[in-house]
């Protein structure tokens, strides 16, 4: 039986797009007849205690010789050490969701120390996995890894069975995403603010305890610009709430500020909804035309325009809403992407 260690910050069961990644290809892997180990290396990252950083490197260290250990990447980019002192005695496959450098609200000086030690791990992993072509990219330019070396395995994609809508006279927004800067939360509510007699309401579905000043800040500012009672923090959902979340939809809307992939919009897409999205890094890509209007980057000027064109227009909403089940029908499976991890696993050299 092919044996793998899989080694995860936090707590896996997080209900966010990266976690949910994690658990699905972990789940596949084992339908493929893999024995995949869990290894917890605790809590904190990506800015772990000293303590815990040392935890993690022995739990690591604990590891039988030459064993195949896929580190998730939110903790992978600060263990330099750990790499360093581990890299010829374990294969170790980084999975990268994106550049931790790359993280909103982060000063020059720290983005410019979490890129040094993400460089330095990534000089001892074997391989590295990313999930999209837009951070495949981006890992080979900050990092200086070799390209041939970088395998993309795109997320899957469920297929929900279509239902009928209810209908309503309020137009019904969704977002979905945890609550932190890079999600760009505040710039959607500040397109909303300026369509105060249009008929809609927004409910935002993710974690609210990842960033509590982000969290605070963010009612501050509905209560600012009047939108008391036209949104709704749901908090963390679980998967099968989250998929009556998106079958009560019109239209979901998410403006980060940059996205590694962006699972919620392909879901969204699954689910029939017309999309609305902005950001930097590969979201471009992962918005189909004709489904979706991408938003460019911190453009709130054209998060309006297109919150309005879909608010008013109930046929474009439909047309797109058709365009997004075809959209979707292209996607890969969790089935097809945890064979891809398989396969990029079985050829890493040991």
């Amino acid at each position: 039986m092919k044996q793998l260690f899989f080694a995860f910050p936090g707590n896996l069961e997080t209900p966010t797009g990266g976690y949910g990644y994690d658990r699905r290809i972990i789940a596949g892997l084992r339908d493929l007849g893999w024995q995949v180990e869990l290894v917890p290396l605790g809590e904190g990252f990506p800015h772990p205690s000293a303590q815990t950083l040392a935890t993690a490197e022995k739990q690591l260290a604990a590891l039988p010789l030459g064993a195949l250990v896929v580190i998730d990447g939110l903790a992978f980019g600060t263990m330099a050490g750990a790499a360093a002192a581990l890299g010829h005695e374990l294969s170790l496959i980084a999975l990268v969701h994106h550049p931790l450098c790359l993280e909103n609200g982060l000063t020059d000086g720290q983005a410019e120390a979490m890129r040094e030690s993400e460089h330095k791990a990534l000089a001892f992993a074997r391989h590295v996995i990313v999930t999209s072509p837009a951070t495949a990219r981006q890992v080979a330019d900050l990092f200086e890894y070799p390209a041939n070396r970088i395998s993309v395995v795109l997320p899957g994609t469920d297929r929900p069975e279509a239902l009928p809508r209810e209908k309503s006279n309020v137009v019904r927004l969704l977002a979905v995403g945890t609550i932190v800067p890079r999600k760009g939360y505040d710039l959607l509510f500040q397109a909303l603010s300026a369509m105060p007699d249009l008929n809609w309401h927004l409910e935002i579905v993710g974690g609210l305890d990842a960033d509590p000043e982000c969290y605070r800040t963010l009612l501050q500012q509905v209560g600012d610009l009047n939108l008391a009672g036209r949104i709704t923090f749901r908090g963390a959902a679980s998967p099968e709430d989250l998929t009556g979340f998106y079958r009560d939809a019109d239209i979901f809307v998410l403006a980060s500020r940059y996205e590694g992939y962006g699972m919620a919009y392909t879901e969204a897409l699954a689910h029939g909804l017309p999309v609305i999205g902005s950001g930097d890094g590969a979201v471009r890509d992962t918005l189909p035309q004709g489904a979706s209007l991408y938003c460019g980057v911190e453009d709130v000027g054209a998060l309006r325009e297109a919150l309005e064109l879909l608010i008013t227009d109930a046929a474009t909403r439909s047309q797109m809403a058709a365009a997004a089940r075809i959209a979707a029908e292209a996607l890969p499976g969790w089935q097809d992407a945890a064979g891809q991890f398989a396969q990029i696993l079985q050829e890493v050299p040991q």
